[in-house]
This record gives C-alpha cells, sequence and structure tokens, in this order.
C-alpha cells in the first residue's frame, strides 16, 4: 500500500506542468511587462510578491477551492482595503498595524468565503512595502492589486482551459446562469 501511495505521488504529469509554466509565466510576466513600461525596474510597484503566491494556486492547483475567482479576486480586495486601512490608522507602529491587517483581513476572508492565502501577504505589503507604495494609499487597491488579480485571472481563464484536462473556474455553473439570465433579454 505504501509502495502505491508513494508511487502515485511521484508521478509526473509533464503536460499539466507544461500548462501550469505557461500560464504562470504569462501571467506574472504580463503584469510585469505593462508596468514595465510606465516604471523602471526599481519603482515597478505593480508586481507585489503575493501575486506569486496566486500563481502558485490559479496555474498549480486550479481546482483548489482557495484558487477559484471569487477567493482571487475577493480574497486580494479585501486583504488590501484592510491593510491600507489599518496602516492609516495606527501608521507609527509597524508591528503592530502588519499583525492587525493580516488577522483582520483572515477573519474577513473567512466571513465572506473568500479565503485565498496569498491575501495575507497582500494585507501586509500595504504595511511593509516601500514608501512608494504605502504613499499609494487606496490607490493600492485599485493598482496594483485590483489590475494585478484581472490579468491573473484573465491568463488563468485561457491557459487553464486550453487543453480538454484542465478546467478553470471548477464550478462553472455561474457561467451558465449568466448566460441565461442575459440571453433572455
Amino acid at each position: 500500500m505504501a509502495r502505491y501511495v508513494f508511487y502515485r505521488e511521484t508521478l509526473i504529469d509533464y503536460r499539466e506542468h507544461f500548462w501550469t509554466f505557461v500560464g504562470s509565466f504569462i501571467g506574472i510576466g504580463l503584469i510585469g511587462f505593462i508596468n514595465s513600461e510606465h516604471f523602471s525596474a526599481f519603482d515597478n510597484l505593480f508586481l507585489i510578491g503575493s501575486f506569486g503566491a496566486s500563481s502558485v494556486l490559479v496555474y498549480g492547483l486550479i481546482n483548489s477551492p482557495l484558487a477559484q475567482p471569487r477567493n482571487l479576486i475577493g480574497g486580494h480586495l479585501i486583504c488590501a482595503l484592510v491593510g491600507v486601512s489599518v496602516h492609516r490608522l495606527i501608521p507609527g507602529e509597524l508591528w503592530l498595524s502588519s499583525a492587525l491587517a493580516v488577522s483582520l483581513s483572515i477573519v474577513l476572508m473567512q466571513a465572506t468565503k473568500t479565503l485565498h492565502p496569498p491575501g495575507g501577504a497582500t494585507a501586509l505589503i500595504a504595511n511593509i512595502g516601500s514608501e512608494k507604495i504605502r504613499n499609494l494609499g487606496f490607490l493600492y487597491v485599485f493598482n496594483p492589486v485590483l489590475s494585478g488579480v484581472i490579468i491573473l485571472l484573465l491568463v488563468a481563464l485561457v491557459f487553464n482551459n486550453i487543453t480538454s484536462r484542465r478546467s478553470y473556474p471548477r464550478n462553472k455553473d455561474w457561467y451558465k446562469l449568466w448566460k441565461r439570465k442575459y440571453r433572455q433579454k
């Protein structure tokens, strides 16, 4: 039994890894490229660390509830709002604002059913990021966070559905409902 489990866990699916690589490369690359046209590499504020972790989920664990569009977008937006708000309320105590932003973000993501672990980093970055990031204030929520997650989502919708073996999002009932609603009008 142990040999079977160990064997199954070590099988490599080259096609799956290929599409994971392509999706994450295009998603992160596109965010970086779009913003590199407007900022030097040092000033490129729009490629935040939490997008790397989101890429692991939306391109590598596409069936995870944590990787679904609601979680990707909702989790990052909630956390960005909380992160900026807490930093504005407690600007002088980095340890306190950081801990409070991450903790409140987790609870709000749980309450809204938008849990997306990289969102915690988005809240933290709003507090510990460079001065330029902190100076964005609530603009941080829209750009880089919202613009970045929309790019990641659009790329995931394309590359996670290119083959019949991959399907994203996991539950496509939302699309059927949307299609039915707007087709009737």
